[in-house]
């Protein structure tokens, strides 16, 4: 491999990684903006307010600004439902329809309003940095033709992410799409990792001293699809939350989690498994893998990022969801699921690399 060619490698590299990490930032703000109610802090969308920079005082917005943005989100709400129509989806439409909470509007809060500001600000940049990660790509391509496939499928992504950010807000926060949101947030983070991790396998050197077992990545694939749903599962309470502090005025979080009920019982015993699997997994890449090597490295954050998953589950359900737990949660599962890829992506580059040494 040619200079400039190792040079476009390591430009792209550094810019993938970059995006991948501001995702990841902008998953912890989208936390922080649920936990604080923030949602609709912007009643419109992809404006604020109908401003590029949002007001600061209620003395700023017209009178009647309620009855304006509200009428906005129910045409808007009423594209979406002729759309979900066409597509056959009649009955998801027809709920959404004759959905009520959708027609609240709330008051202006001018901290809600910025938190929720400033949520999409960095959107915005990673929507700049996907495209940078997209220049980047190109030229790699004449190496490896899937580092700028994946990078332009991921500014696809991004922009269809940002629609249904759109909808998120035009149905006040309908819980399923937030659920929506929040998976193809994980997807986007999935594809730039491996587009990013293959840009790896042409400038560093592979060295294998252990035969890892194919176990060993079985095991990880179900621990993957057990995160998963975990984190699906996650969403189905935090949306019951919502629902239940909204009908308690935000007021006894004690009595938050009791209510929830069966939905939360399957939750919390579901990370018991979750943790056995994994436990299991980390003993055998201890096993197998030797010390200070990539996957043994990345095996022990994953397992570390676990146990704090546990811990901060743990804490909202014995101390009555502390607000600043909820964002942590929220980072910590997704950080495994990034983390599990990388280990699956290693573990297949190294038992690729061991067929290809022992057929030569």
């Amino acid at each position: 491999m040619n200079l400039n060619t190792n040079k476009s490698i390591n430009s792209f590299r550094s810019v993938s990684r970059l995006t991948v990490i501001a995702v990841y930032v902008l998953i912890l703000v989208g936390g922080i903006v649920r936990s604080t109610g923030s949602g609709m802090g912007c009643p419109d969308w992809p404006k604020c307010f109908g401003s590029i920079i949002p007001p600061t005082h209620v003395d700023q917005l017209p009178a009647n600004y309620q009855e304006i943005y509200l009428e906005k989100r129910i045409t808007k709400n009423e594209r979406f439902v002729a759309s979900l129509s066409k597509l056959g989806i009649e009955e998801t439409a027809r709920e959404i329809a004759e959905d009520k909470s959708i027609l609240i509007e709330e008051e202006f809060n001018a901290t809600k309003t910025w938190i929720e500001y400033l949520n999409r600000l960095l959107g915005v940049v990673i929507g700049f940095l996907i495209i940078l990660t997209v220049w980047k790509s190109i030229p790699p391509w004449k190496v490896d033709r899937l580092i700028p496939i994946l990078s332009f499928v991921s500014l696809i992504l991004v922009l269809f992410i940002g629609w249904i950010g759109s909808i998120v807000v035009s149905t006040n926060l309908l819980s399923w799409i937030i659920t929506v949101h929040m998976i193809l947030a994980l997807l986007l983070v999935a594809i730039l990792i491996i587009a990013n991790h293959r840009s790896y396998r042409y400038t560093k050197s592979k060295v294998i001293n252990r035969v890892v077992p194919t176990k060993v990545e079985q095991l990880l694939y179900i621990g993957l699809i057990l995160v998963f749903i975990q984190v699906v599962l996650g969403t189905q309470v935090r949306e019951q939350i919502d629902q239940i502090s909204t009908d308690l005025g935000n007021m006894l979080r004690g009595e938050w989690v009791e209510r929830v009920g069966l939905n939360f019982l399957i939750h919390r015993s579901f990370s018991l498994l979750l943790l056995g699997v994994h436990v299991l997994y980390f003993f055998w890449a201890f096993k197998y893998t030797l010390r200070r090597s990539q996957i043994n490295l990345w095996s022990q954050l994953l397992i570390g990022l676990i146990l704090l998953e546990i811990a901060t589950g743990m804490g909202m359900a014995y101390f009555s969801i502390p607000a600043f737990l909820q964002p942590l949660h929220l980072i910590f599962g997704s950080l495994i699921i990034g983390v599990q890829v990388i280990l699956i992506l290693e573990l297949r580059e190294q038992k690729q690399y061991r067929l290809n040494t022992t057929r030569i």
